[in-house]
């Protein structure tokens, strides 16, 4: 074996160990454990990513199959840096309830948490290293937060109001009732086998189901040289549509959880809402643009790109906030507007060296992985030793594959019509930015968050052979 595998080996071994120790020591530097700590984070990423490429698999599987890896064996050995980022959400929530409540840190932890895991977080957070910890799970949720922002505003920047107005009626089809018949299966299957929950936490659940992450389907058509078929056209299509269709959901869900009914005018005017802020951004959002880029004409190409398309995601995604909307439906938004045509000041746009994509795409490289590991870490293998559980995860699971498996049966006829129905079956990172944003809001607890990860995972492992062996048969 070559000297440097064995470099490497030791490093991977080491790393770990590093991590643990340093979140123990003291430093003159108090930013320095947090930077150890989201570096191993990203480490864990980088390994993932490394494995899942290296078995033919989509570099997300490998994230965040390493982060469930990591989460719960960190966890059963007791190791509170782990501790910690598993319980994210949980720990922010007590934070908050000491700070703001006037409860005891004890108070609140047993009030959000029970049991043994409320104990062994209180003697974390209480410990001599709790402000450290805090501190990295803190920078490793903000990083991630960033890294989804930058996720959907290149999903975005992939797509164009043109090519929506161009995509035919078979994928409007596709797309329609690929969104909406995995959010009625997925809300029955919720209301069926738990119904002790809220109508909200359907609702959330249903929503998460209508995703699609159409990437994987793409690679495999080209790794199968079909991506120029009629179906491609159909899946690649629909895809456009299903992301603004399944986002505009989200937004409408979202609203309706914040707003805490489900009456019928609150919805009209959240759907009025959604359509409004997307309709106002792409109409005045280009006035805004060449207005900004005016201003920095005298800066170098690089730093224009940069500075215009950073300040313009962060804007449109604050924006979406503010009027209720979740951030990312800013984020793809931006994207949705934004190209490198607009900066013709600097000369033909294909003639420049860099894209506004080419500048992006380091930050999401470097970020989107870690949201990946952090959701892994936070899957709680234990909550499957409950039967309802896996009765509500088999559900979910059922409902995912049919609702999205019969959408491409309105394909239309000359169509190989399942292998339509299999590519649009992987859910991957875009659902679980949905669990995540379900999460974050309360409405989705850990049992069920873990549901939906193993849905996931199972749609998004199984779609790759599934549509190598539909793409192979004779139309259906």
């Amino acid at each position: 074996m070559p000297i440097r595998a064995w470099v490497f080996g030791i490093l991977i071994c080491l790393f770990p160990v590093l991590v643990v120790a340093d979140c123990n020591g003291g430093h003159s530097d108090p930013i320095a454990p947090v930077i150890l700590g989201v570096t191993g984070i990203l480490f864990f990423a980088v390994l993932g990513r490394f494995a899942a490429r290296k078995l033919g698999q989509p570099s997300v599987l490998g994230e965040l199959l390493m982060g469930l890896l990591l989460g719960n064996l960190a966890y059963y050995f007791r190791l509170d840096l782990i501790l910690v980022l598993r319980e994210g959400p949980a720990i922010f929530a007590i934070v908050e309830q000491a700070f703001s409540n006037g409860h005891s840190l004890p108070q609140a932890a047993h009030l959000i948490l029970q049991g043994d895991t409320a104990t062994r977080v209180l003697a974390a957070l209480q410990g001599p290293h709790g402000a450290q910890l805090l501190q990295i799970a803190q920078t490793v949720d903000v990083f991630s937060r960033y890294g989804v922002i930058f996720l959907l505003f290149l999903v975005g920047l992939d797509t164009s109001v043109q090519e929506m107005r161009a995509v035919g009626a078979a994928s409007m089809r596709v797309a329609f009732v690929g969104v909406v018949l995995p959010f009625v299966l997925g809300f029955e299957a919720a209301r069926l086998l738990m119904p002790e929950l809220s109508v909200n936490t359907d609702l959330f659940i249903a929503a998460t189901l209508g995703a699609t992450s159409v990437g994987i389907t793409a690679r495999v058509l080209q790794d199968l040289k079909q991506d120029h078929t009629p179906e491609a056209r159909v899946i690649l299509g629909a895809a456009v549509m299903d992301d603004v269709l399944g986002l505009v959901l989200l937004a409408i869900v979202s609203g309706i959880i914040v707003s805490g009914s489900v009456q019928i005018v609150n919805v009209v005017q959240i759907i009025a809402l959604a359509l409004a802020f997307l309709g106002g951004a792409i109409w005045l959002g280009p006035y805004l643009l060449r207005g900004a880029i005016h201003l920095v004409e005298r800066l170098d190409l690089i730093e224009a790109k940069m500075f215009v398309s950073y300040l313009f995601v962060m804007i449109l995604a604050w924006t979406a906030n503010l009027v209720g909307l979740a951030t990312i439906v800013g984020a793809f938004t931006a994207g949705l507007i934004l190209h490198d045509a607009y900066f013709r000041s600097w000369g033909e746009h294909r003639g420049h060296r860099y894209s506004i994509r080419d500048l992006i795409m380091p930050l999401e490289v470097i970020l989107v992985p870690i949201f990946f590991v952090l959701m892994g870490i936070q899957v709680k293998l234990e909550a499957f030793l409950d039967w309802h559980v896996l009765q509500m995860a088999g559900g979910l699971l059922t409902a995912a594959v049919l609702g999205k498996l019969l959408c491409g049966y309105v394909a239309g006829r000359g169509l190989n019509r399942l292998a339509i129905g299999i590519g649009m079956l992987p859910r991957g990172e875009v659902g679980l930015i949905f669990a995540s944003i379900g999460k974050s809001l309360g409405v989705i607890g850990d049992a069920l968050f873990s549901s939906v990860v193993l849905m996931v995972l199972v749609t998004t492992l199984m779609a790759p052979p599934l549509l190598k062996l539909a793409m192979s048969r004779p139309q259906v």
